[in-house]
């Protein structure tokens, strides 16, 4: 008698402790970055260097780390769905909170300096990110956590919902990455180097919790 077939189905589970690895290499790679090559984090300094890398690293860690952390809370959190649901609004908000104090930083460092804004691709993607990560979060909320919304108007917009969050993700990695190959003319010193495996590991990341999205939940 043949042995029954049996189906083994890939789970988001070895992708989502994967994630969490890659996280804190960025994280680690961003604050060695500026802690150790750029001097540290200032609202108000001689050295304008200083408040630039408060832009940087509130951008990194808001909308690409804690946001991948927020979009993978339903695979991460335990409990019920309305606990894991709450866990994906708050790390949303913080990450919103981040971008936009970065947004701020950036353009306080470009008035210091007496910099034009908004004169590059890079700071193009970024508006355009920020403002459909607040737009998304507004609509999120009205739509899956304010009392009377319909459970059928809700199961309709979430794959919209989900692609829409996928898409600004992306497109923070995406700016995120412009951002990081300005400084292409360090490649060959020490700094360059952390700067190419940050950008690499913030795009494995992306493609680390795109797939936590895809696959399903490990029990």
């Amino acid at each position: 008698m043949a042995p029954k077939s049996r189906s083994y189905q890939l789970s988001a589970t070895p992708f989502v402790i994967f994630a969490q690895l890659l996280a804190i290499a960025v994280t680690t790679l961003v604050f060695v970055l500026y802690l150790h090559f750029e001097g540290g984090f200032a609202f108000e300094s001689e050295d304008k260097t200083k408040i630039f890398n408060v832009h940087p690293f509130l951008m990194v860690l808001g909308l690409i780390i804690i946001g991948g952390e927020a979009i993978m809370a339903y695979k991460i959190v335990p409990g019920d769905r309305r606990t894991q649901k709450g866990v994906h609004l708050i790390l949303h908000l913080l990450a919103l909170t981040a971008g936009i104090l970065g947004i701020v930083f950036i353009f306080r460092f470009h008035n210091e300096i007496g910099a034009k804004d908004m004169q590059t691709l890079h700071s193009w993607l970024g508006i355009i990110t920020i403002s459909l990560y607040g737009l998304q979060w507004v609509l999120a909320f009205f739509a899956y956590c304010f009392p009377g919304g319909e459970m059928s108007r809700r199961g309709t917009l979430l794959p919209w919902h989900i692609f829409v969050g996928m898409v600004i993700f992306l497109l923070a990695v995406a700016t995120a990455l412009t951002g990081l190959s300005g400084f292409s003319n360090l490649l060959l010193s020490t700094k360059g180097y952390i700067l190419n495996f940050t950008g690499l590991l913030i795009l494995l990341f992306a493609i680390t919790v795109t797939l936590t999205v895809i696959l399903p939940r490990g029990y």
